[in-house]
């Protein structure tokens, strides 16, 4: 019986084993390139460069995510491969789907590219288990301050 794999950092860490594994098997040679502030994708195999993303279930119809630095790398270095890696929650990786999205495919979807700018709060778990762990009956009411 196969574990599920829950949680966005298990299943980044899913994906990215699945592709080195591929890549290997094609005969190639990945090196995983995650912590390494100077490379703009997660693994550089052989001439490769491959951003992965990993799903739960299905990409299709999400947008893709990408740092500027990955974004720039999609439009201006043709090795750049997009992989987005499927099926990762149910745990075999025999039944994971790998799209590979590069060349003139991926530089035409990046023409509809929308840079934008975030900030991530980081929800750690334990915090989370913190706060939900409190009874909110416990919790006395505060009323919420008209605005001025």
């Amino acid at each position: 019986m196969t574990t599920e794999i829950v949680g966005t950092q298990a299943i980044e860490n899913a994906a990215v084993a699945f592709v080195i594994d591929r890549e290997t098997q094609a005969g190639r040679e990945p090196i995983d390139t995650r912590y390494v502030d100077s490379t703009p994708a997660d693994v550089i195999s052989s001439d490769r460069l491959i951003e992965v993303k990993g799903y739960s279930d299905t990409s299709r119809g999400n947008d893709l995510w990408l740092e500027t630095p990955q974004a720039q790398a999609a439009v201006s270095r043709g090795n750049f491969h997009l992989y987005l890696v499927e099926n990762v929650h149910q745990g075999d990786p025999a039944l994971f789907r790998l799209l590979d999205l590069h060349g003139e495919q991926l530089r035409r979807l990046m023409t509809r590219a929308v840079e934008r700018s975030y900030v991530t709060v980081p929800w750690p778990e334990a915090e989370y288990d913190a706060l939900s762990a409190i009874d909110t009956a416990d919790i006395p009411e505060h009323p919420v301050p008209e605005p001025r």
